[in-house]
């Protein structure tokens, strides 16, 4: 009710004073019809529906105006006084009181941003102790406004903070449709932007549509599987969300809540908020203590203030006029939670520190004039707020950050009695951008102190990475396995990491261990089997040796050239054997060697079968006209110098190999796996080249004089064996070159073991096998007569 429209009646509460300080409350909630006839001046009918929390707002305004009244160190000898107004929950107009130079008022955002813009032309200060908009803060649009709240900014970093520390990824919102909860939202989401924070969803609630909006909301969180939900709106809407999901038996959910409903005592109070709301976790206006307050409030009585319409319409309600306020309980004598009540008593110290520092003139001298009560002007007031930096009875040091004081908040949790019904419990509190919080003293909607946890995909643990799905939010992700080779050992790693080439990623890939040195060792089957062939194949051409010497005078043996035969076992035997030397660790004299005796030993080997079959060409030759004298070059000594010969050539080829070049052991990095293998590397490709040419091409030469000379018309003929066993061991090499080339690690080493195995039980089975046979089970056979008779 404003003086524009008549005298104020029973609308206001006054004290007169040397300065009058204005407030503004909205003490009633039920709106009047208005009376828009448009013949006559509009008149506001009395509002209705009185309400006791801002009726105790009110009375601490009252409270604090006489505390300081009765200071004798602030302003001293001056007497405040007071208009204050009920705004009736409606866009307020300013009084037209020109002795007022300042307000205490604004309980919304948007109520104060009309008095403002109203007052603002006059330079009026206002101090606001509820309106918590963001926009406020803005000095160029709102320069004469000042608040004891914090901004709401503070209040959704705050519950960002909260969310990142427990880790809800996954999260939903409820909010009022107005400046309030857009605003609030979109700082948390600033907040929370690039911590993987997702919003599952948003849903807003208008007060002229709670029902509806609340039955949708509450809708879309049954079918969320989010676990934690924010609610930025008014405790009105908060109510009627919870009944909507005590209707669907939505129970099992963590609100976070906001300032606006986080201490409500309706809610704490409410049978259904009990069922769907427990353990709830906000955000509240910081709680503190005012000396005397209480007992000046059960001292209030309308016999002492007779000019209090409003004391009288509380107490007709509560006692028809019969009774005191000693040992009543009810939100107006409740002094337990004093959040708004102490800011309204913030807002009166700091209009009094103001006014103080204006009319104490610390530099007064015969040339100035101070300002008197009566001529306080509303623009210097202003500046002096500007400066304000006092310390609070409660001993709070108290200034103005442009518009905004610094950031406090208590953190409360609604806990469940023994008795069933749910209490307010502080459990932190926030000062500026610092979070201080007992998390042993929650107690979370789960009944428990453990945390629940709310996000779309569990986390992933080391040794996966996230891979997120397309089209989704960043939240939702599957755990990929770390490939082979490498690892990750943080939990929700977003890339898995190549271990170094040394090493190699354990069985969960969560680290990177040495890589396991492998090489043909005798211990593994390969290698036991390997052994085993060579031992067996020695020993064979061992035994084969003794047969032959045992029966070196028989036809068979002495038929074929045996000095020959006896040297070829020792080369075969030595074949052999050589292999063992590519079996175990290889180090540098086994890398050394095993290549040397390899290449001397199949050399000795083909050389005494190629000096064979030119023996027997050369016996064929001689039987001819004037060929006698050819039988001279093929003697016992020239066939020993030859073979001599050929095997030297094999010795000066291995020796200079190894001496400028020689295989070393190295560790063999390239085939990547859990193991690197120990092998002997070939430090030069040329000196191996000529070692395998050199043999191919014996074999080779070998191969071209038997092959024509297998069908000769002699008993001594030996060039059919030889034929055969020269194309064994041609194949056997053709194979290994790319068989060699293509194995990984170890491998390469087997197959070059097997060919020689391989050859080697191909030239001792073709070449000794038949006479073995003839010699031991067809002694018969084993004549002058009957080898000069046939071939073998």
């Amino acid at each position: 009710m404003c003086s524009q429209w008549g005298k104020p009646g029973n609308a206001g509460v006054f004290q007169d004073g040397d300065v009058i300080i204005g407030g503004l409350f909205n003490l009633n909630y039920k709106n009047p019809a208005l009376d828009h006839d448009f013949t006559r001046l509009p008149y506001y009918k009395p509002c209705t529906g009185l309400e006791y929390a801002p009726l105790q707002y009110m009375y601490a305004m009252v409270f604090a105006l006489e505390e300081i009244n009765h200071s004798k160190t602030l302003l001293p000898g001056v007497k405040l006084g007071y208009h204050m107004y009920d705004c009736c929950g409606q866009s307020p107009w300013a009084p037209q009181d020109q002795t007022i130079p300042l307000i205490i008022g604004g309980a919304s955002s948007v109520t104060a941003e009309i008095l403002s813009r109203i007052l603002g032309p006059l330079s009026i200060p206002l101090i606001t102790y509820l309106a918590t908009c963001p926009c406020l803060s803005d000095r160029l649009q709102y320069p004469n406004i000042f608040r004891t709240i914090p901004s709401d900014i503070y209040q959704a970093r705050a519950i960002a903070k909260l969310v990142r520390r427990y880790k809800w990824t996954w999260i939903g919102a409820v909010i009022a449709n107005n400046n309030y909860g857009l605003k609030a939202i979109k700082i948390f989401q600033e907040e929370t932007e690039g911590s993987e924070v997702c919003l599952a969803f948003t849903e807003t609630v208008n007060m002229e549509t709670s029902v509806r909006d609340s039955r949708w909301a509450a809708l879309r969180i049954q079918a969320s599987t989010v676990v934690v939900i924010l609610i930025f709106a008014w405790y009105t809407d908060v109510r009627e969300l919870f009944l909507q999901l005590e209707d669907i038996n939505v129970t099992d959910r963590q609100f976070i809540a906001s300032e606006a409903w986080s201490t409500s005592g309706d809610l704490l109070q409410d049978l259904v908020t009990r069922k769907v709301a427990r353990g709830v976790v906000g955000v509240a206006i910081r709680n503190s203590t005012i000396a005397g307050f209480e007992t000046f409030l059960r001292s209030l009585n309308p016999v002492h203030r007779p000019f209090d319409g409003f004391l009288r319409e509380f107490w007709e309600t509560e006692f028809n006029g019969k009774e005191t306020l000693e040992g009543l309980k009810n939100l107006l004598t409740d002094v337990s939670q004093l959040r708004v009540s102490y800011n309204v008593y913030l807002a009166v110290y700091a209009a009094a520190q103001a006014l103080h520092s204006l009319l104490s003139c610390p530099n007064r001298d015969r040339n100035s004039t101070c300002s008197s009560p009566k001529s306080i002007k509303p623009k210097e007031l202003l500046q002096h707020l500007n400066k304000v930096n006092f310390t609070t009875p409660q001993g709070e040091n108290f200034y103005f950050q442009g518009a905004d004081i610094p950031a406090k908040y208590d953190l409360v949790n609604w806990q469940t009695t023994p008795e069933g019904t749910q209490k307010l419990v502080l459990i932190g509190r926030v000062d500026g951008f610092e979070i201080h919080l007992n998390e042993s003293a929650i107690q979370w909607s789960t009944g428990t102190n453990q945390a629940p946890t709310s996000v779309c995909t569990e986390s992933c643990s080391p040794g996966t990475r996230k891979s997120i799905r397309k089209g989704e939010p960043v939240c939702c992700f599957d755990c990929i396995p770390c490939a082979e080779g490498e690892f990750s050992n943080e939990t929700d790693s977003l890339q898995c990491e190549s271990c170094p080439l040394e090493f190699w990623s354990n069985t969960n890939r969560t680290a990177c261990v040495p890589r396991q040195l492998d090489f043909l060792s005798f211990n593994d089957t390969l290698g036991i089997t390997l052994t085993t062939a060579a031992l067996f194949g020695a020993t064979v051409t061992t035994v084969v040796f003794v047969v032959f010497l045992c029966n070196r005078q028989t036809p068979v043996v002495r038929a074929n050239n045996s000095e020959l035969s006896f040297l070829l076992l020792v080369s075969l035997k030595l074949c052999f054997l050589c292999s063992l030397v590519f079996i175990g660790r290889p180090s540098v004299w086994s890398c050394r060697f095993q290549q040397a005796a390899f290449g001397i030993s199949f050399v000795l080997c083909v050389s005494c079968l190629q000096i064979k079959t030119m023996v027997v060409l050369a016996a064929f030759r001689s039987a001819r006209p004037g060929a006698e004298a050819l039988m001279k070059w093929f003697g016992p000594s020239q066939q020993r110098g030859c073979v001599c010969f050929l095997t030297c050539v094999q010795i000066i080829i291995c020796t200079v190999w190894l001496s400028l070049s020689p295989p070393e052991p190295k560790h063999d990095l390239g085939f990547q796996g859990s193991k690197v293998t120990l092998q002997c590397a070939m430090a030069s490709l040329v000196g191996f080249s000529l070692v395998l040419g050199y043999i191919g091409l014996l074999a080779c030469t070998c191969l071209l004089l038997a092959f024509p000379a297998r069908k000769l018309p002699d008993n001594f003929n030996e060039a059919k064996l030889i034929t055969f066993s020269m194309l064994i061991f041609c194949a056997v090499w053709v194979a290994f070159v790319p068989a060699y080339v293509s194995s990984p690690g170890k491998y390469s080493v087997a197959v070059e073991t097997f060919a020689i195995l391989a050859s080697s039980y191909g030239l001792l089975l073709c070449m000794f096998a038949p006479k073995c046979f003839i010699i031991l089970l067809r002694p018969e056979q084993n004549t002058r007569r009957h080898v000069m008779g046939r071939s073998v």
